[in-house]
């Protein structure tokens, strides 16, 4: 009995020194992408009408509104089912009693950018900030600025309904020390690059999955645990080799396949509300970017 009891002493220590420095390693990656944000801010203040483009591109629209239901615009209720559960997104109109009407600038970074609240606590990453962290600091300014030209909506955010693990919030920040990275400045300063990695977050979708949710990998190679349980397909060069980059322009503009087909499923959702915002030469440079060898 005291070996047993020796051995889950040993284990529970070890778990809890690598659970230690796992959390530690995320502050730190966190600290680093917050200090490398405060010493770049935006040349100019926020821009509502960039601010729109980056909300309908980014997908803050349409996870925010609940279009089925008749939602107001940002107010939230739209059900993300995930396997750890449901997530129903929340109102982020400017309502100081339902929304975000009291944030400051900075919180707002602070969200988008570290997935983090105020007071330091962890969203859950249903919320993409794993690829928001890559986001311009004139693209976050420029985005804030116009949603506070949105009308505030007085709806209450919904409970999540999440499996009982996933209830608490405080291993999250081990989970981002395992899988909360930022892309070097320097690997996004191709246009479609950008927008791929950042405001688009493509890989959130079409990188595979391990049971933990993390993103294994840097490759889109298609992941078998998409939204709503979907399948996702790969969109890695490999992948769309036999896609013309004026295939690939022509499906985020209108959803039509190579062989004539129209898309389905959520991605359908994902061309309506998102990539169709997309300016032409924004299209043609994600287009250029995926076929591209940055993107093996």
């Amino acid at each position: 009995m005291k070996v047993l009891f020796t051995i889950l002493a040993l284990v529970g220590f070890i778990v809890g020194a690598v659970t230690a420095y796992a959390v530690t390693t995320a502050q730190q990656n966190a600290s680093d992408r917050w200090n490398a944000y405060l010493t770049k801010p935006a040349a100019k203040p926020g821009d509502p009408s960039n601010g729109e483009y980056i909300a309908n591109i980014a997908g803050c629209v349409v996870c925010h509104t609940h279009y089925a239901e008749g939602g107001a615009l940002l107010a939230g209720g739209v059900v993300i089912e995930t396997p750890f559960g449901i997530f129903i997104t929340p109102n982020i109109t400017m309502s100081k009693q339902a929304g975000i009407g009291d944030w400051s600038d900075k919180q707002f970074a602070k969200a988008v950018l570290l997935g983090l609240n105020d007071a330091g606590n962890h969203y859950y990453p249903a919320f993409p900030y794993n690829a928001y962290t890559n986001m311009s600091a004139q693209d976050i300014t420029d985005l804030f600025a116009w949603i506070k030209t949105v009308a505030p909506s007085s709806e209450k955010n919904q409970t999540h309904q999440l499996s009982a693990i996933a209830q608490y919030r405080t291993p999250i920040g081990a989970w981002k020390a395992l899988y909360f990275k930022s892309k070097a400045s320097d690997a996004l300063d191709e246009r479609g690059a950008y927008l791929v990695n950042g405001p688009t977050h493509c890989a959130e979708c079409h990188s595979p999955r391990n049971f933990l949710g993390g993103i294994t990998g840097d490759s889109m190679n298609g992941n078998s645990r998409g939204p709503d349980g979907e399948a996702v397909p790969g969109i890695s060069a490999s992948d769309l080799e036999q896609w013309a980059i004026e295939d690939i322009n022509l499906f985020l503009e209108v959803g039509i396949t190579p062989s004539g087909d129209l898309t389905g499923g959520h991605m359908a959702d994902v061309i309506e509300y998102n990539t169709s915002f997309l300016t032409p030469e924004d299209r043609l440079a994600i287009a250029r970017y995926l076929k591209s060898e940055n993107n093996l």
